[in-house]
């Protein structure tokens, strides 16, 4: 059965923009208002850090965001992709890994590269290009996480 996703950053569909910025914060609890903050930059053009969903008839599927530090300490990292979350039912079926790919390709086609990546999965980034690079202290964490980079 062929999948009908449609991977798209939020340029291409601006009108989902209350809507992501509501999604996001359901997922990780950062309020709505950090979100539509760093959308209304990406989407006035003051930044060309973006934001990136996965929609399907409408729904928003999976998501990910670039920022310039994913609340690690390592300040001098960046920018950072963040907020990576698929849906459970929808796990499984390559949308994170297409996400992640669509959001490298994107950003060095606007001159941005590296990527970093701060995670406490180990072997999934693997699989798209991702390599680790140290470990990290996220902001009010007691443990450090990995962080990953992209070249």
């Amino acid at each position: 059965m062929r999948e009908d996703f449609r991977y798209v950053c939020l340029r291409e569909v601006p009108e989902y923009r209350d809507r992501a910025a509501e999604w996001f914060h359901r997922k990780w609890g950062v309020p709505k208002e950090a979100y539509l903050a760093c959308m209304d930059a990406y989407l006035g053009r003051e930044t060309e850090l973006g934001w990136y969903l996965c929609l399907r008839q409408g729904a928003i599927l999976g998501g990910m965001g670039v920022i310039e530090n994913d609340f690690h300490d390592r300040k001098d990292l960046s920018p950072n992709v963040c907020a990576v979350y698929t849906e459970p039912a929808f796990r499984g079926r390559g949308i994170a890994g297409r996400l992640l790919e669509l959001t490298v390709e994107d950003m060095r086609a606007r001159g941005i590269s590296p990527l970093y990546l701060l995670t406490d999965h180990t072997g999934f980034y693997e699989r798209y290009g991702w390599e680790f690079f140290c470990m990290a202290m996220g902001d009010g964490e007691t443990e450090p996480a990995r962080l990953y980079i992209h070249r």
